[in-house]
C-alpha cells in the first residue's frame, strides 16, 4: 500500500461495510474483457486504444443493451432520462425564462426533493 502512495495510485475498493460501490467498474471491465479483448492480439498500443475505443464508442454505449437500464443502451436510457426530465420541468429555469435564455439540458437545474421524504444512505 505504501508503495501505491508513493507512485500516486488511489486504490479502488469499496468503503468498508459497502462491497458494491465498485460494482458498476468491475461489471463493465468484464463485458469489455469477454466481448472485446479475449483472444485478441493488438498489433500496437495505438490498435488496442483504437479498438477499444470503437468497441466502448460504437457498440458498448451505443447498442449493447443494459439489464441495469432495464434492457436499453446508455444513450437510449441517457437520451430518455434528459426527455423526461426536460418534461417534468421544462427547458426553462424561471428565472432564465423571463430573461429569455434557453439553458441545455445538462445545465437545466433539477426539481426540488419534498421535504417530507428523505432520500436513502447508500
Amino acid at each position: 500500500m505504501a508503495l501505491l502512495q508513493q507512485c500516486g495510485i488511489e486504490i479502488s475498493m469499496s468503503r468498508p461495510g459497502n462491497p458494491y460501490d465498485n460494482a458498476f467498474a468491475e461489471s463493465f471491465m468484464k463485458t469489455l474483457k469477454t466481448e472485446e479483448v479475449d483472444g485478441r492480439r493488438y498489433a500496437s498500443l495505438e490498435e488496442a486504444s483504437e479498438s477499444i475505443g470503437a468497441f466502448i464508442d460504437g457498440f458498448y454505449n451505443s447498442e449493447r443493451l443494459h439489464s441495469a437500464l432495464d434492457y436499453r443502451s446508455p444513450e437510449e436510457f441517457e437520451t430518455n432520462f434528459r426527455s423526461s426530465q426536460n418534461s417534468e420541468r421544462g427547458i426553462f429555469s424561471n428565472a432564465h425564462a423571463r430573461e429569455g435564455v434557453r439553458l441545455p439540458p445538462s445545465l437545466a437545474l433539477p426539481s426540488p426533493a419534498p421535504n417530507n421524504k428523505r432520500s436513502p444512505d447508500y
